[in-house]
């Protein structure tokens, strides 16, 4: 029995060592099979009510980033990008900052997108899950940049606020395949919601720019 394992554990160590070698004469990632991408997300959702099977049904923007692992080709990324701006919906106001408190709190809150979610579940941001967004900040995510002093740093510019109100709503207007969700083009926030997580970002009184 102890030999079979060390003779398996062998085994698996050898098939461990070459996967380097393999890796490493590929030098771009392959386009993944589109077919067998959804088959797999979908199985993943395979007991889902049918609302919510529509909703993994990727769009053509994720079906090119999933063929390409998210590592699009130039020609590719300017078309994600420019149908996504097309996506965004500014306020008809022509204002884009809202009240930074109640920005604070939808950064804050990640409800929201879940099975369990009562019908009246008002969505967050979620924010803190990939940013840090004030230095009293204890526990947060770094898969995205800090954001801490965000409006300080772009010193409050009118067209940098719009830009913020852009990649909120529609982050890959801005970078095809952005890993950060398209909160106003999915409707996962509202349009007031997006007005007031940009004032969070740039308000002088909010606590990102202290």
């Amino acid at each position: 029995m102890t030999s079979t394992i060390k003779l398996t554990a062998l085994a698996f160590l050898a098939g461990i060592a070459a996967l380097p070698v393999a890796a490493g004469a590929q030098t771009k990632p392959k386009a993944a099979d589109p077919a067998l991408v959804d088959a797999y997300i979908k199985s993943t959702f395979g007991k889902a009510s049918p609302e919510w099977q529509q909703r993994i049904t990727p769009d053509e923007t994720l079906k090119t980033c999933n063929a390409y692992r998210n590592d699009v080709p130039p020609a590719e990324a300017e078309a994600i990008t420019k149908r996504e701006l097309a996506k965004v919906v500014y306020p008809s106001d022509g204002k884009y900052l809202g009240d930074w408190k109640s920005g604070a709190k939808i950064a804050n809150n990640g409800r929201g997108g879940q099975f369990s979610d009562p019908p009246d579940t008002v969505s967050g941001g979620n924010c803190y899950a990939c940013h840090q967004m004030e230095q009293a900040e204890v526990s947060y995510g770094t898969l995205g940049p800090s954001l801490m002093h965000y409006g300080k740093d772009r010193k409050y510019a009118p067209e940098d606020i719009k830009a913020a109100y852009t990649k909120i709503y529609d982050s890959q207007a801005v970078f095809a395949c952005s890993n950060m969700p398209r909160f106003g083009a999915n409707k996962v926030l509202s349009e007031q919601q997006i007005k007031d997580l940009v004032a969070f970002l740039f308000d002088p009184e909010s606590p990102v720019n202290k």
